[in-house]
Parts: structure tokens; C-alpha cells; sequence
């Protein structure tokens, strides 16, 4: 028989209970003591208006982090205010191992692209539809020194991705939904950053595309080393791909533990994974 459904409201309320106020030892042992990005008491959101609220994060380098947690919490909002895409209040931005972290608080996104490594890609439709596949890469090296530094890294990605290789003269427009995430994805490694924010990757896409979207994610830790940051609805899916977990409920963090042990966590399990 399958579980009840929850109402939106529900969630939201029953979420507000899971709160443990998880302290800032439980979040430094989540990356081992050796954070590569830290967020510290950050009070960030749009206009006037504050969506996170003394929040705090820690990850390392090469660990993946997933965000979960009912709509309108602020999951997003974390993505957007590493990348500089909100209005920071109060707190700080920090990337780098050790005694040589960087404040990237109040870079542009285009300087913490370009000089701290951080690539931030998009949900779905961020593809330039009427451009082929390969201008669509060379786009994701447009903070480079030279054109040629671009098609250099396409190339390298076509070496990577034969079968993004095999579409790079057709436009964009015409890829499936797992192509297309492909594509987006590889544009944001032309730069070669050190640390991927991942918006959403499952979105919209078939079940055959998830898992293989999944398993680029997964090669790109692994074998890479990349640090990846990522908010997924599906969060059965995220939990089991992430190092580690936070649950975010109303711009606070209310539960962090490893992916595996939110999995097994009753009640993140009905309020998120459907039983």
C-alpha cells in the first residue's frame, strides 16, 4: 500500500519539528574537520527581504553536500548567495583548505567564476537553443584570456563525451532532456572549476537520463576531485548520491548527518522520500 499523501502545509509544519539545532561540531565533523567551503552565519536574501537566517555550512574539498527540504525553505537561496546571486546581510564566504581560505563573500559571480573556481549550473533550459553544441562550450569559456583557450577545453570535453562529440555541429535545441543536461554540465567545466553548485540537476528528466546525470556527477567527485554543492527534489535520489545531507526548513538548517543516515532517518523519510 503506498503512504498518505502530505500535504505542502503539512510538510512545512512537520519539517519545523525535525529542528535538532544542529551545532556547528556536528557540521565541521560532516567534512572531516577539513572544510574546503564554509558559510558562516549567513543572514542573505533578495531585496529587503531575508530567506536565510544565521546559516552555516561546511564541506570539503572533493565531498559532495545535498540540500533538501520543503518548498520555499531557502535551499536555492544557499546556491545563489555562494554565487553572489543575492543580497548578503551579514556573515561570510569562505574557500580554500585550511589557513589559505578565501573571503569570496563579495565577489561577482563572474570573479568567483573566473578566480576562485566556482560554477554554478543552472536547472533546466539554460542551453543556448539556436547555438550548436560546440558554441554552446565555447560560451562557458568566455572569461578566458582567449578564444582559442575555449576551443582548446571544448575539445577536450568532446574527448570526454563522445556522444556529445557526435552532436557538436547540431543546435542545442534538438537534444533530449539527457543531452541537454549533458550539455550544461559541460559548459560549466570549461572553466575547470574546483567546486560545481548543482541546481536541481534531475529535473525534468526521464528516469534513464537521471541515473546517468547521476553517474557524471559521481566520476566528476571522484575521479576529478570537484567539490559539488547540489539541491535536489528528488531527494531519495540526492541522499544517496551525497557525502552529506542538511535539511533546511524556513532559511535554518534543521537536520545535517551523511546521506546514508537521512536515508535511514524515519521521518526524513516520510515527509521527503514518499514513506
Amino acid at each position: 500500500m503506498s503512504a498518505p499523501l502530505i500535504s505542502v502545509e503539512s510538510v512545512q509544519r512537520e519539517a519545523e519539528r525535525l529542528g535538532n539545532n544542529v551545532s556547528k561540531e556536528k557540521i565541521a565533523a560532516l567534512a572531516k574537520s577539513a572544510p574546503y567551503v564554509t558559510i558562516r552565519n549567513l543572514r542573505a536574501g533578495y531585496g529587503k527581504m531575508e530567506i536565510l537566517h544565521d546559516f552555516n555550512l561546511q564541506v570539503g574539498r572533493s565531498q559532495s553536500l545535498c540540500l533538501i527540504g520543503p518548498n520555499g525553505a531557502g535551499k536555492s537561496t544557499v546556491l545563489h548567495s555562494i554565487y553572489g546571486f543575492t543580497n548578503i546581510f551579514s556573515g561570510e564566504i569562505l574557500i580554500g583548505d585550511g589557513d589559505r581560505q578565501r573571503d569570496i563573500t563579495k565577489l561577482s559571480a563572474n570573479q568567483k567564476l573566473g578566480e576562485a573556481g566556482v560554477a554554478y549550473i543552472l536547472q533546466d533550459k539554460s542551453v543556448f537553443p539556436g547555438m550548436t553544441v560546440e558554441e554552446n562550450l565555447w560560451m562557458g569559456g568566455y572569461l578566458l584570456a582567449k578564444p582559442a583557450l575555449a576551443k582548446e577545453a571544448a575539445e577536450k570535453i568532446f574527448d570526454r563525451y563522445p556522444n556529445l562529440a557526435k552532436r557538436r555541429s547540431k543546435p542545442a535545441g534538438v537534444l533530449s532532456g539527457g543531452e541537454r543536461r549533458l550539455l550544461e554540465i559541460s559548459r560549466a567545466l570549461v572553466m575547470d572549476p574546483d567546486i560545481l553548485l548543482v541546481d536541481e540537476p534531475s529535473i525534468g528528466l526521464e528516469p534513464r537520463y537521471i541515473d546517468m546525470v547521476f553517474e557524471i556527477l559521481g566520476e566528476l567527485q571522484r575521479k576529478d576531485g570537484k567539490t559539488i554543492i547540489m539541491v535536489e527534489q528528488n531527494a531519495k535520489k540526492g541522499l544517496e548520491f551525497a557525502d552529506i545531507a542538511y535539511v533546511l526548513v524556513a532559511g535554518r538548517l534543521a537536520v545535517a548527518d551523511t546521506g546514508d543516515e537521512l536515508l535511514e532517518n524515519p521521518d526524513v523519510g516520510r515527509l521527503f522520500l514518499g514513506g
